[in-house]
Protein backbone atom coordinates (compact mmCIF):
# COMPACT_ATOMS: atom_id res chain seq x y z
CA UNK A 1 0.00 0.00 0.00
CA UNK A 2 1.34 3.65 -1.26
CA UNK A 3 1.15 6.09 1.32
CA UNK A 4 2.24 9.54 1.03
CA UNK A 5 2.30 11.77 4.31
CA UNK A 6 3.02 15.12 4.83
CA UNK A 7 4.02 16.69 7.89
CA UNK A 8 5.05 20.37 9.04
CA UNK A 9 2.09 23.00 8.30
CA UNK A 10 0.84 25.46 11.08
CA UNK A 11 -0.23 28.73 11.56
CA UNK A 12 2.63 31.50 11.09
CA UNK A 13 2.65 35.15 10.53
CA UNK A 14 3.39 36.50 7.33
CA UNK A 15 7.55 36.81 6.68
CA UNK A 16 7.86 33.19 8.33
CA UNK A 17 8.89 30.64 7.24
CA UNK A 18 7.98 26.65 7.58
CA UNK A 19 9.46 23.39 6.32
CA UNK A 20 7.11 20.79 4.77
CA UNK A 21 8.17 16.86 5.02
CA UNK A 22 6.66 14.41 2.66
CA UNK A 23 7.84 10.74 3.51
CA UNK A 24 6.59 8.09 1.36
CA UNK A 25 6.59 4.45 2.07
CA UNK A 26 5.01 1.40 0.02
CA UNK A 27 7.67 1.91 -2.68
CA UNK A 28 10.30 4.36 -3.47
CA UNK A 29 9.98 7.21 -6.25
CA UNK A 30 14.16 7.95 -6.35
CA UNK A 31 13.64 7.19 -10.33
CA UNK A 32 10.51 9.94 -10.39
CA UNK A 33 9.68 13.12 -10.62
CA UNK A 34 8.12 14.00 -7.53
CA UNK A 35 6.40 17.68 -6.29
CA UNK A 36 4.18 20.03 -3.96
CA UNK A 37 0.99 21.41 -4.84
CA UNK A 38 -1.76 23.76 -2.92
CA UNK A 39 -5.25 24.13 -2.69
CA UNK A 40 -6.92 27.40 -1.32
CA UNK A 41 -10.91 27.32 -0.27
CA UNK A 42 -13.19 27.81 -3.27
CA UNK A 43 -9.88 27.68 -5.56
CA UNK A 44 -8.39 24.97 -7.36
CA UNK A 45 -5.18 22.83 -7.04
CA UNK A 46 -2.25 24.49 -8.66
CA UNK A 47 1.35 23.52 -8.99
CA UNK A 48 3.71 24.63 -5.88
CA UNK A 49 6.66 22.86 -7.09
CA UNK A 50 8.68 19.69 -8.33
CA UNK A 51 12.21 18.47 -8.26
CA UNK A 52 13.54 15.31 -10.69
CA UNK A 53 14.62 11.85 -9.44
CA UNK A 54 18.32 13.12 -8.80
CA UNK A 55 16.87 16.52 -7.17
CA UNK A 56 19.06 18.27 -10.17
CA UNK A 57 16.44 19.87 -10.92
CA UNK A 58 13.92 21.66 -9.82
CA UNK A 59 10.44 23.62 -10.99
CA UNK A 60 8.41 26.28 -9.49
CA UNK A 61 5.45 28.16 -9.53
CA UNK A 62 5.70 31.87 -10.76
CA UNK A 63 4.37 33.12 -7.22
CA UNK A 64 6.79 31.50 -5.08
CA UNK A 65 9.54 31.11 -7.24
CA UNK A 66 12.15 32.70 -5.17
CA UNK A 67 10.62 31.97 -2.02
CA UNK A 68 9.99 28.27 -1.96
CA UNK A 69 12.68 25.56 -2.08
CA UNK A 70 12.29 21.81 -2.90
CA UNK A 71 14.91 19.46 -1.76
CA UNK A 72 14.60 15.41 -1.37
CA UNK A 73 16.32 12.83 0.03
CA UNK A 74 16.17 9.47 -2.11
CA UNK A 75 17.87 7.20 0.90
CA UNK A 76 14.85 8.46 3.21
CA UNK A 77 12.09 8.41 0.26
CA UNK A 78 11.36 12.04 1.35
CA UNK A 79 10.62 15.18 -0.12
CA UNK A 80 10.97 19.02 1.23
CA UNK A 81 9.20 22.24 0.67
CA UNK A 82 11.47 24.80 2.46
CA UNK A 83 9.13 27.96 2.06
CA UNK A 84 10.50 31.50 3.14
CA UNK A 85 9.25 34.94 3.23
CA UNK A 86 5.60 33.47 3.55
CA UNK A 87 2.76 35.59 2.39
CA UNK A 88 -0.99 35.40 3.19
CA UNK A 89 -1.53 34.16 -0.59
CA UNK A 90 0.25 31.37 0.71
CA UNK A 91 -2.41 29.83 2.97
CA UNK A 92 -3.77 26.71 1.98
CA UNK A 93 -3.73 22.78 2.32
CA UNK A 94 -0.76 21.67 1.01
CA UNK A 95 -0.10 18.38 -0.90
CA UNK A 96 2.72 16.30 -2.24
CA UNK A 97 2.03 14.04 -5.35
CA UNK A 98 4.37 11.25 -6.95
CA UNK A 99 5.05 10.74 -9.34
CA UNK A 100 4.79 13.70 -12.02
CA UNK A 101 5.10 13.27 -15.37
CA UNK A 102 8.84 14.60 -16.17
CA UNK A 103 6.91 16.47 -19.04
CA UNK A 104 3.52 17.48 -17.60
CA UNK A 105 4.74 17.79 -13.64
CA UNK A 106 2.73 20.68 -13.00
CA UNK A 107 -0.55 19.14 -14.15
CA UNK A 108 -2.19 17.52 -11.48
CA UNK A 109 -4.10 15.00 -13.47
CA UNK A 110 -0.60 13.75 -14.38
CA UNK A 111 0.04 13.04 -10.62
CA UNK A 112 -0.18 8.89 -9.65
CA UNK A 113 -0.83 9.26 -5.88
CA UNK A 114 -1.57 12.11 -3.33
CA UNK A 115 -0.92 12.83 0.10
CA UNK A 116 -3.54 13.86 2.69
CA UNK A 117 -2.42 17.50 2.95
CA UNK A 118 -1.28 19.58 5.97
CA UNK A 119 -2.71 22.94 6.33
CA UNK A 120 -0.62 25.96 5.96
CA UNK A 121 -2.20 29.05 7.56
CA UNK A 122 -0.41 32.98 6.51
CA UNK A 123 -1.86 35.50 9.11
CA UNK A 124 -1.28 39.35 7.83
Amino acid sequence: QVQLVESGGGLVQAGDSLRLSCAASGRTFSNNHVGWFRQAPGKEREFVAAVNWSGTRTYYADSVKGRFTISRDNAKNTVYLQMNSLKPEDTAVYYCAAPLSPLYYSDPNHAGYWGQGTQVTVSS
